[in-house]
């Protein structure tokens, strides 16, 4: 098994070095690690926030873990040499598509979420967002009009293979939970939208164990505050989807418990190739603090060792591992708690 890490940026590295604790502590057998440069730290050290051959490393692994990008100081470089790059280059070269994003109340930890104690414990959903397409992906510019004022623009499109291939992810998932889908779009006004509705509705036909229903942007992010319970699957473009996870963590308490994965097409010999990160960013504040909460990052180790090396029992002992910890009261800064990065990785460590 091989594995590519590539800590990147701030927290990154003191979150993945946690997370590489815990894959080493359980029984992978022939698991290779190796590591790689990307984000600022690329940039600083090679010129480019993603390297060519860490993209040849992405590409001979069998999964990627990921740390974080974004550093400050390099906001003003033009925009193919920003940190942020990399991830988007790496979901690109490797053809991720997928992005699945668990969301849901550890217990014990109810009081810290945004919402009533009675309403966040009801949260336990998945989000999968389509990684390919939309806005991030399309044509943008800024220019300049015969008035002289500047216009900045960006195109949103999906094609139908793109739709209907996140549309399988997404019918698969709610398959093996609870069997209810949520598309979530913003067809009254969108006609990329209407093609994305269409084919969620077309897909629908080869899934009858699976409810599918449909949610204008604006009313999911108003349900998923009033009452999230109602949701198993989520499935959304690219655009929505970055909001609606990051609206789910305030929901569930705090990014640094939430994980992430990044899936393709590609099958390697141990699973479904693919990317795991934390969904929080590279927080330069805190970084070298020993501050940072290495749990989001654990718990995509865990997806990653279910996903891309099919070894179930060892994923299911990683978050047995990590409510453990959470439940024995060790907490983060972020969860209003004064214990720092490596105590919480040895609490994980001691309950594996």
């Amino acid at each position: 098994m091989k594995l590519a890490i590539f800590p990147g940026d701030g927290v990154g590295p003191e979150v993945t070095a946690q997370a590489r604790r815990v894959l080493e502590r359980i029984d992978l057998p022939g698991l290779t690690i190796f590591e790689g440069d990307v984000g600022a730290a690329a940039f600083r050290r090679q010129g480019h926030p993603l390297p060519a051959e860490t993209i040849a490393m992405a590409q001979a692994a069998d999964a990627v873990l990921f740390g974080a990008v974004g550093d400050p100081e390099c906001d003003r470089l033009e925009r193919s040499l920003r940190p942020e790059q990399a991830i988007l280059g790496l979901r690109q070269e490797l053809g991720l598509f997928a992005n699945l994003r668990p969301a849901s109340v550890f217990a014990g930890l109810e009081d810290l979420s945004a919402l009533r104690p009675e309403i966040a414990r009801s949260i336990d959903l998945l989000i999968v967002r389509e990684l390919g397409g939309d806005v991030y992906f399309g044509a943008k510019g800024i220019d300049k009009r015969a008035d002289g004022e500047r216009e900045g623009w960006d195109r949103m499109a999906y094609s139908e293979h793109e739709v209907r291939r996140i549309a399988h992810v997404a019918f698969r998932a709610a398959s093996g939970r609870n069997r209810r889908l949520t598309s979530v779009d913003k067809a009254n006004v969108l006609e990329t939208s209407q093609l994305w509705r269409e084919v969620m509705i077309e897909v629908a036909g080869e899934y009858p164990d699976v409810a599918l229903d449909h949610l204008y942007v604006d009313n999911a992010a108003m349900q998923l505050v009033r009452a999230p319970g109602q949701f198993d699957v989520i499935v959304t473009g690219n655009l929505f989807g970055d909001i609606l996870s990051d609206q789910a963590s305030a929901c569930v308490g705090s990014i640094g418990l939430l994980p992430s994965a990044a899936l393709g097409e590609r099958q390697t010999a141990h699973g479904t190739f693919g990317l795991y990160e934390p969904i929080h960013g590279s927080a330069p504040d805190i970084a070298g603090t020993g501050k940072a909460n290495p749990l989001a990052a654990i718990l995509s180790a865990a997806m990653l060792v279910r996903h891309s090396f099919s070894r179930e029992s060892e994923a299911a002992r990683i978050e047995r591992a990590v409510a453990g910890t959470l439940a024995a009261g060790l907490r983060g800064a972020d969860l209003g708690g004064h214990d720092g990065t490596q105590a919480v990785g040895d609490a994980v460590l001691a309950r594996l």
